[in-house]
Protein backbone atom coordinates (compact mmCIF):
# COMPACT_ATOMS: atom_id res chain seq x y z
CA UNK A 1 0.00 0.00 0.00
CA UNK A 2 1.38 3.38 -1.03
CA UNK A 3 0.89 6.53 1.03
CA UNK A 4 -0.54 8.23 -2.06
CA UNK A 5 -3.21 5.55 -2.33
CA UNK A 6 -4.16 6.06 1.30
CA UNK A 7 -4.43 9.80 0.69
CA UNK A 8 -6.69 9.18 -2.30
CA UNK A 9 -8.80 6.74 -0.27
CA UNK A 10 -9.30 9.27 2.58
CA UNK A 11 -10.37 11.94 0.08
CA UNK A 12 -13.06 9.64 -1.33
CA UNK A 13 -14.22 8.83 2.22
CA UNK A 14 -14.59 12.53 2.93
CA UNK A 15 -16.45 13.40 -0.27
CA UNK A 16 -18.26 10.08 -0.91
CA UNK A 17 -18.01 11.06 -4.56
CA UNK A 18 -15.18 10.12 -6.95
CA UNK A 19 -15.43 13.18 -9.17
CA UNK A 20 -15.43 15.67 -6.29
CA UNK A 21 -12.58 13.80 -4.58
CA UNK A 22 -10.56 13.86 -7.80
CA UNK A 23 -11.11 17.61 -8.15
CA UNK A 24 -10.03 18.14 -4.56
CA UNK A 25 -6.87 16.11 -5.14
CA UNK A 26 -6.13 17.80 -8.47
CA UNK A 27 -6.14 14.55 -10.48
CA UNK A 28 -8.47 13.04 -13.06
CA UNK A 29 -11.38 10.84 -12.03
CA UNK A 30 -10.09 7.79 -13.99
CA UNK A 31 -6.72 8.08 -12.26
CA UNK A 32 -8.41 8.15 -8.85
CA UNK A 33 -10.64 5.18 -9.70
CA UNK A 34 -7.61 3.20 -10.93
CA UNK A 35 -5.68 3.85 -7.70
CA UNK A 36 -8.62 2.88 -5.50
CA UNK A 37 -9.15 -0.29 -7.57
CA UNK A 38 -5.45 -1.17 -7.17
CA UNK A 39 -5.75 -0.64 -3.43
CA UNK A 40 -8.83 -2.87 -3.24
CA UNK A 41 -7.04 -5.57 -5.26
CA UNK A 42 -4.10 -5.45 -2.84
CA UNK A 43 -6.37 -5.69 0.21
CA UNK A 44 -8.56 -8.31 -1.40
CA UNK A 45 -11.83 -6.69 -0.39
CA UNK A 46 -13.92 -3.79 -1.74
CA UNK A 47 -13.56 -0.53 0.13
CA UNK A 48 -16.65 1.10 -1.37
CA UNK A 49 -20.04 -0.13 -2.49
CA UNK A 50 -20.94 1.52 -5.79
CA UNK A 51 -24.66 1.87 -6.52
CA UNK A 52 -25.09 4.00 -9.61
CA UNK A 53 -23.49 7.38 -8.94
CA UNK A 54 -23.67 6.91 -5.17
CA UNK A 55 -21.03 5.18 -3.07
CA UNK A 56 -20.88 3.92 0.50
CA UNK A 57 -17.94 2.82 2.64
CA UNK A 58 -17.79 -0.92 3.27
CA UNK A 59 -16.87 -2.52 6.59
CA UNK A 60 -13.31 -3.02 5.33
CA UNK A 61 -13.28 0.59 4.21
CA UNK A 62 -14.34 1.78 7.66
CA UNK A 63 -11.46 -0.12 9.26
CA UNK A 64 -8.98 1.44 6.84
CA UNK A 65 -10.50 4.89 7.33
CA UNK A 66 -10.09 4.58 11.11
CA UNK A 67 -6.41 3.74 10.77
CA UNK A 68 -5.91 6.36 8.06
CA UNK A 69 -7.31 9.05 10.36
CA UNK A 70 -4.77 8.06 13.02
CA UNK A 71 -1.91 8.04 10.50
CA UNK A 72 -2.68 11.50 9.14
CA UNK A 73 -3.28 12.81 12.65
CA UNK A 74 0.12 11.54 13.78
CA UNK A 75 1.77 13.08 10.71
CA UNK A 76 0.20 16.44 11.54
CA UNK A 77 1.45 16.25 15.12
CA UNK A 78 4.96 15.36 13.97
CA UNK A 79 4.96 18.29 11.56
CA UNK A 80 3.91 20.67 14.35
CA UNK A 81 6.60 19.35 16.67
CA UNK A 82 9.29 19.72 13.99
CA UNK A 83 8.19 23.29 13.29
CA UNK A 84 8.51 24.05 16.99
CA UNK A 85 12.00 22.56 17.04
CA UNK A 86 12.78 24.98 14.22
CA UNK A 87 11.33 27.74 16.45
CA UNK A 88 8.69 28.63 13.90
CA UNK A 89 6.44 30.17 16.55
CA UNK A 90 3.70 31.16 14.16
CA UNK A 91 0.27 29.72 13.61
CA UNK A 92 -3.31 29.97 14.78
CA UNK A 93 -5.03 29.36 18.09
CA UNK A 94 -8.77 28.83 18.40
CA UNK A 95 -10.24 29.07 21.92
CA UNK A 96 -13.78 28.50 23.12
CA UNK A 97 -15.17 29.78 26.42
CA UNK A 98 -18.58 29.70 28.03
CA UNK A 99 -20.47 32.97 27.47
CA UNK A 100 -20.45 35.27 30.45
CA UNK A 101 -17.83 35.67 33.14
CA UNK A 102 -15.65 32.75 31.97
CA UNK A 103 -15.46 34.25 28.49
CA UNK A 104 -14.66 37.60 30.09
CA UNK A 105 -11.95 35.99 32.22
CA UNK A 106 -10.31 34.47 29.14
CA UNK A 107 -10.68 37.59 26.99
CA UNK A 108 -8.73 39.65 29.53
CA UNK A 109 -5.62 37.66 28.59
CA UNK A 110 -5.89 38.14 24.82
CA UNK A 111 -3.94 41.39 24.80
CA UNK A 112 -1.20 39.96 27.04
CA UNK A 113 -0.92 36.94 24.78
CA UNK A 114 -0.77 39.09 21.65
CA UNK A 115 1.94 41.29 23.17
CA UNK A 116 4.09 38.23 23.89
CA UNK A 117 3.33 36.32 20.68
CA UNK A 118 2.32 38.83 17.98
CA UNK A 119 2.84 36.32 15.14
CA UNK A 120 0.18 33.91 16.42
CA UNK A 121 -3.36 34.50 15.21
CA UNK A 122 -5.82 33.99 18.05
CA UNK A 123 -9.61 33.60 17.97
CA UNK A 124 -11.91 33.51 21.00
CA UNK A 125 -15.54 32.43 20.64
CA UNK A 126 -18.27 32.26 23.27
CA UNK A 127 -20.17 28.99 22.91
CA UNK A 128 -22.33 26.64 24.97
CA UNK A 129 -21.55 23.35 23.15
CA UNK A 130 -17.82 23.46 23.84
CA UNK A 131 -17.29 19.73 24.36
CA UNK A 132 -18.76 18.93 20.94
CA UNK A 133 -16.63 21.61 19.28
CA UNK A 134 -13.48 20.22 20.91
CA UNK A 135 -14.37 16.66 19.90
CA UNK A 136 -14.96 17.80 16.32
CA UNK A 137 -11.50 19.45 16.37
CA UNK A 138 -13.06 22.87 15.71
CA UNK A 139 -11.31 24.33 18.77
CA UNK A 140 -7.75 23.93 20.04
CA UNK A 141 -8.95 24.25 23.62
CA UNK A 142 -12.01 25.29 25.60
CA UNK A 143 -12.46 26.90 29.01
CA UNK A 144 -15.61 25.62 30.62
CA UNK A 145 -17.31 24.07 33.64
CA UNK A 146 -15.99 20.58 34.34
CA UNK A 147 -18.73 18.01 34.91
CA UNK A 148 -18.62 15.47 37.73
CA UNK A 149 -18.55 12.58 35.24
CA UNK A 150 -15.32 12.40 33.28
CA UNK A 151 -15.15 11.95 29.50
CA UNK A 152 -12.26 9.77 28.33
CA UNK A 153 -12.31 11.48 24.92
CA UNK A 154 -10.90 14.70 26.36
CA UNK A 155 -8.03 15.79 28.58
CA UNK A 156 -9.00 18.14 31.41
CA UNK A 157 -6.63 20.70 32.90
CA UNK A 158 -8.23 21.97 36.15
CA UNK A 159 -8.04 25.73 36.70
CA UNK A 160 -9.94 26.40 39.92
CA UNK A 161 -12.93 25.53 42.11
CA UNK A 162 -15.18 28.35 43.19
CA UNK A 163 -18.23 28.99 45.36
CA UNK A 164 -21.24 31.18 44.72
CA UNK A 165 -22.24 33.94 47.14
CA UNK A 166 -25.29 35.96 48.05
CA UNK A 167 -24.75 39.59 47.08
CA UNK A 168 -26.84 42.37 48.67
CA UNK A 169 -26.54 46.15 49.15
CA UNK A 170 -24.26 47.00 52.08
CA UNK A 171 -27.18 48.70 53.87
CA UNK A 172 -29.43 45.60 53.56
CA UNK A 173 -31.08 44.18 56.69
CA UNK A 174 -29.01 40.98 56.27
CA UNK A 175 -25.68 42.82 55.82
CA UNK A 176 -24.51 41.87 59.33
CA UNK A 177 -24.50 38.17 58.40
CA UNK A 178 -21.33 36.34 57.31
CA UNK A 179 -23.24 33.29 56.07
CA UNK A 180 -26.79 32.41 55.17
CA UNK A 181 -28.69 29.18 54.59
CA UNK A 182 -29.79 28.67 51.01
CA UNK A 183 -33.46 28.30 51.98
CA UNK A 184 -33.42 31.80 53.55
CA UNK A 185 -32.58 33.29 50.16
CA UNK A 186 -35.82 31.97 48.65
CA UNK A 187 -37.93 34.75 50.20
CA UNK A 188 -35.68 37.59 48.99
CA UNK A 189 -36.40 39.57 45.81
CA UNK A 190 -33.81 38.00 43.51
CA UNK A 191 -32.13 39.37 40.38
CA UNK A 192 -30.69 36.59 38.23
CA UNK A 193 -29.46 35.51 34.83
CA UNK A 194 -32.00 33.89 32.46
CA UNK A 195 -32.63 30.14 32.79
CA UNK A 196 -30.26 29.23 29.91
CA UNK A 197 -27.26 30.85 31.62
CA UNK A 198 -24.78 28.44 33.23
CA UNK A 199 -24.78 30.27 36.58
CA UNK A 200 -28.57 30.22 36.71
CA UNK A 201 -28.65 26.51 35.85
CA UNK A 202 -26.37 25.72 38.77
CA UNK A 203 -28.51 27.80 41.16
CA UNK A 204 -31.70 26.14 39.88
CA UNK A 205 -30.18 22.70 40.47
CA UNK A 206 -29.36 23.68 44.06
CA UNK A 207 -32.93 24.92 44.52
CA UNK A 208 -34.38 21.65 43.23
CA UNK A 209 -32.15 19.66 45.59
CA UNK A 210 -33.95 21.19 48.60
CA UNK A 211 -37.41 21.30 47.01
CA UNK A 212 -37.47 24.98 46.05
CA UNK A 213 -37.87 26.83 42.77
CA UNK A 214 -36.08 30.06 41.91
CA UNK A 215 -38.49 32.82 40.87
CA UNK A 216 -36.42 35.94 40.12
CA UNK A 217 -37.91 39.39 40.36
CA UNK A 218 -35.69 40.58 37.50
CA UNK A 219 -33.77 38.60 34.87
CA UNK A 220 -30.93 40.05 32.81
CA UNK A 221 -28.10 38.41 30.86
CA UNK A 222 -25.18 40.66 31.86
CA UNK A 223 -23.40 40.61 35.20
CA UNK A 224 -22.75 44.36 34.94
CA UNK A 225 -26.49 45.10 34.98
CA UNK A 226 -27.11 42.62 37.82
CA UNK A 227 -24.46 44.28 39.99
CA UNK A 228 -25.82 47.76 39.19
CA UNK A 229 -29.38 46.73 40.08
CA UNK A 230 -28.30 45.17 43.37
CA UNK A 231 -26.20 48.20 44.27
CA UNK A 232 -29.26 50.39 43.57
CA UNK A 233 -31.34 48.32 46.02
CA UNK A 234 -33.56 46.54 43.50
CA UNK A 235 -32.90 43.14 45.09
CA UNK A 236 -30.30 40.49 45.92
CA UNK A 237 -28.42 38.11 43.64
CA UNK A 238 -26.26 34.98 43.65
CA UNK A 239 -22.93 35.34 41.84
CA UNK A 240 -19.76 33.33 41.34
CA UNK A 241 -16.42 34.32 42.82
CA UNK A 242 -15.17 34.88 39.26
CA UNK A 243 -17.72 37.63 38.65
CA UNK A 244 -17.03 39.22 42.02
CA UNK A 245 -13.26 39.16 41.42
CA UNK A 246 -13.54 40.81 38.00
CA UNK A 247 -15.93 43.60 39.03
CA UNK A 248 -16.18 46.52 41.41
CA UNK A 249 -18.06 45.32 44.52
CA UNK A 250 -18.07 48.61 46.38
CA UNK A 251 -21.41 49.29 48.04
CA UNK A 252 -22.15 45.56 48.21
CA UNK A 253 -22.05 42.89 50.93
CA UNK A 254 -20.96 39.38 49.92
CA UNK A 255 -22.32 36.58 52.11
CA UNK A 256 -21.30 32.92 52.15
CA UNK A 257 -24.12 30.47 51.24
CA UNK A 258 -24.45 27.18 53.17
CA UNK A 259 -26.81 24.19 53.22
CA UNK A 260 -26.16 23.66 50.36
CA UNK A 261 -23.01 25.40 49.24
CA UNK A 262 -23.10 26.16 45.53
CA UNK A 263 -19.83 25.24 43.87
CA UNK A 264 -18.36 24.47 40.45
CA UNK A 265 -15.03 23.57 38.91
CA UNK A 266 -13.65 25.46 35.92
CA UNK A 267 -11.02 23.96 33.67
CA UNK A 268 -9.48 23.72 30.24
CA UNK A 269 -10.57 20.94 27.89
CA UNK A 270 -8.57 19.63 24.91
CA UNK A 271 -9.12 16.64 22.65
CA UNK A 272 -7.34 13.61 24.10
CA UNK A 273 -5.69 12.74 20.78
CA UNK A 274 -4.77 16.31 19.86
CA UNK A 275 -1.20 17.49 20.21
CA UNK A 276 -1.10 20.59 22.44
CA UNK A 277 1.00 22.92 20.33
CA UNK A 278 3.26 25.80 21.30
CA UNK A 279 0.57 28.49 21.08
CA UNK A 280 -1.94 26.48 23.13
CA UNK A 281 0.63 25.67 25.83
CA UNK A 282 1.64 29.30 26.14
CA UNK A 283 -1.95 30.47 26.48
CA UNK A 284 -2.73 27.77 29.06
CA UNK A 285 0.27 28.89 31.13
CA UNK A 286 -0.76 32.54 30.82
CA UNK A 287 -4.34 31.87 31.88
CA UNK A 288 -3.26 29.59 34.74
CA UNK A 289 -0.95 32.28 36.14
CA UNK A 290 -3.70 34.90 35.83
CA UNK A 291 -6.20 32.72 37.70
CA UNK A 292 -3.67 32.22 40.48
CA UNK A 293 -3.20 35.98 40.75
CA UNK A 294 -6.96 36.42 41.26
CA UNK A 295 -6.96 33.84 44.09
CA UNK A 296 -10.13 32.20 42.75
CA UNK A 297 -9.44 28.70 44.08
CA UNK A 298 -11.71 27.66 46.97
CA UNK A 299 -10.66 24.83 49.36
CA UNK A 300 -13.78 22.79 48.68
CA UNK A 301 -14.74 19.50 47.02
CA UNK A 302 -17.39 20.40 44.44
CA UNK A 303 -18.01 16.73 43.58
CA UNK A 304 -19.20 16.04 47.10
CA UNK A 305 -21.82 18.81 47.09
Amino acid sequence: MEFRQLEYFMAVCEELHFTRAAEKLGITQPTLSHQIKALEDEIGMPLFDRVGKKIAITEAGLLLKEQGTKIFGNLKSVTEKIRELQKMKRGKLSIGALPGEINHLVSLQLLNFHDKFPDIQIKLVGLEDLYERVLKNELDLAVTIIPVQSDDRVTVIPLYKEKFFLVIPENHILASKDEIKFEEIHDLPIIMFPQNHQCRKLVDISCSAIGLKMQPKIETNTFESIISLVRAGAGATILSKTILSLNDTSGLKVINIVNPTICRQVGIVVHKDKYIGYAARQFIDLLTDYVKSLNLEEPINCDAI
